[in-house]
């Protein structure tokens, strides 16, 4: 079914960003199960499965995710990244009576009926959520933040070269944007009414998501702000090893700043570089500036941000 979010001017000129890592939880744990997820996640998953299995309230975690998502599993972030405490307490502060109906929605309502009541379930839930972050995903998180930062960046030089319209042609295939609506998962077709979603004043929350690619996912009865969580980019090589480093090169300028010049391949930002490579962001930042002055990087600043790129002259000393 199509999904269509209807944006004024002043809700267009509140779409943002943001990183989720409960989302990522909540669709780690999804595609563990089997439930969701893609072949790219074949080896994270071979290794989450025996930990999931050992978790005690598993079958409550299976019962939630196991078809359709009830929306109070994703609040929409309020900053651009969330701690997942913030995210853990605005879902055990879910309305008894939003749970209840999410869940009938969601599980039917034979099934629904089956959960404890809301108070237990959302403790319940919160904690189970709190142990496979992390056992599951903490340990990767790292990679997994450096993928979303670098997609989001990507997409904040997107929206500077083509505006919102440029921004949203870009995001997938099945995301298309008409005069003023978004219209999400493919064309209309006759025999199917869309599913009509109202930001109603909140705008619009974009998501980069690494468990929930390649499909796209919408929020059908957001409380505050829509949302949509798409395929972040460069998911493909999130668990490929990196490539090594040139002994000779690292022999001559330090292994950061050899591993940094390897790194830039793609643009990415100091935060990301930082969480890539596991140093402090102001130690990124000295050595992008002794690498810039030889002329090995190039910075590209956007707004509070900057990208970095190596410069043909490194790419060539990499032999790449």
């Amino acid at each position: 079914m199509s999904v269509e979010i209807r944006l004024s001017a002043a809700e267009v000129a509140r779409v943002r960003f943001a990183v989720s890592p409960l989302a990522e939880t909540v669709l780690g744990v999804r595609a563990a199960l089997g439930r969701g997820g893609h072949a790219v996640h074949r080896g994270w998953v071979r290794e989450a499965r025996p930990v999931l299995a050992a978790e005690p309230e598993l079958p409550l975690l299976r019962a939630l995710v196991g078809g359709c998502l009830p929306s109070f599993l994703f609040p929409a972030p309020r900053v651009r990244l969330p701690a997942l405490d913030d995210e853990l307490a605005e879902l055990r502060a879910t309305p008894h009576a939003v749970f209840a109906a999410e869940c009938a929605t969601a599980l039917g309502a034979r099934s629904a009926a089956r959960l404890p009541d809301p108070s237990c379930a959302l403790s319940r839930i919160t904690e189970a959520l709190r142990r496979c972050h992390d056992r599951l995903i903490a340990p990767h998180w790292g990679r997994m933040r450096a993928v979303l930062d670098a997609d989001v960046s990507k997409r904040a030089l997107v929206l500077i070269d083509g505006g919102v319209e440029g921004l949203f042609a870009g995001l997938h295939g099945d995301i298309a944007w008409r005069e003023g609506e978004l219209l999400v998962h493919g064309r209309r077709r006759p025999d199917a009414s869309p599913c009509t979603v109202e930001a109603s004043g909140h705008g619009l929350v974009l998501l980069p998501s690494v468990f929930g690619w390649p499909d796209v996912l919408v929020d059908q009865s957001p409380v505050t702000a829509a949302t949509i969580r798409y395929p972040a980019h460069g998911v493909g090589l999130l668990w490929e090893q990196p490539p090594p480093t040139p002994g000779g090169l690292e022999a001559v300028m330090g292994p950061t700043r050899a591993a940094l010049l390897t790194a830039l391949a793609e643009p990415l930002t100091t935060p990301a570089l930082a969480t890539r490579l596991g140093v402090t962001p102001s130690a990124v930042s000295q050595h992008l500036g002794a690498l810039r002055n030889a002329g090995l990087v190039s910075t590209q600043r956007l707004g509070r941000g900057a990208l970095h790129l190596r410069t043909e002259r490194a790419s060539a000393l990499l032999g790449a």
